[in-house]
């Protein structure tokens, strides 16, 4: 806004403090970034595949126990993830190849319906940390784009807090939407939720042959 003198308005003290503190320009890009790479929605038919013939409750709780895990792998990669790959010796092809090769033996699983039988509480812990929590939330993509929104960032506080901000939004998102799976299982009911996991399967294997490719193909233009 131009005043009469031809000046710009500076902006209000509360827009100027909001900008001083977090990155907004940051954390919008970031959000928006990981929420298309972890898809919220499209999670769903996966989840309901692996724990939609559960109880209401063992639904909730793994959605937690699931979104828990995700978001602490993508804190930890936030916070160390260029010194954990650069220790190991260890680039994004390599993770896109093993997070593949996992997804393709738990998509092998619901296709041959192993994936969505009545399991041990035990079982419903595993299922939130593989494969729901990591690869499938926190996979290659979503930890490729925070470690490089931690590389833009530059020792910015703002720019940390910014992306800090995106990571809780994303990770509350997606709490949010597997936590209102359970509205889909009195539309499909039993046999619904079943073909459900056929088709998650199928979709999973999809995913996992997508990122062995991504893989090969980073490994050949890396020259490794």
């Amino acid at each position: 806004m131009l005043w009469p003198t031809g000046r710009q308005a500076p902006r209000s003290s509360s827009a100027r403090a909001v900008g001083s503190v977090v990155d907004v320009r940051l954390y919008i890009e970031a959000t928006i970034t990981l929420l298309v790479i972890m898809d919220p929605p499209g999670t769903v038919p996966v989840f309901l595949g692996l724990v939609g013939r559960k109880s209401r409750d063992a639904r909730k709780r793994a959605a937690r126990q699931g979104v828990l895990v995700s978001f602490l792998v993508i804190t930890l990669f936030a916070v160390a993830g260029n010194s954990i790959l650069a220790y190991m010796h260890i680039g994004i092809p390599a993770l896109q190849g093993a997070g593949g090769l996992l997804l393709l033996l738990i998509a092998l699983d619901l296709l041959t319906g192993k994936g969505a039988t009545n399991h041990p509480e035990v079982e419903d812990v595993n299922i939130a940390l593989v494969p729901l929590g990591t690869p499938l939330l926190a996979g290659p993509g979503a930890i490729a784009a925070t470690i490089v929104f931690v590389r833009q960032a530059g020792g910015d506080w703002a720019s940390y807090l910014a992306l800090a901000a995106a990571i809780v939004t994303v990770h509350l998102v997606l709490l949010a939407t597997l936590r209102s799976a359970g509205l889909l299982i009195k539309v499909f009911k039993e046999s619904g939720i079943l073909l459900m996991a056929k088709i998650a399967g199928l979709l999973l294997a999809a995913i996992a042959v997508q990122l062995v490719a991504s893989s090969v193909q980073g490994f050949i233009t890396n020259g490794v």
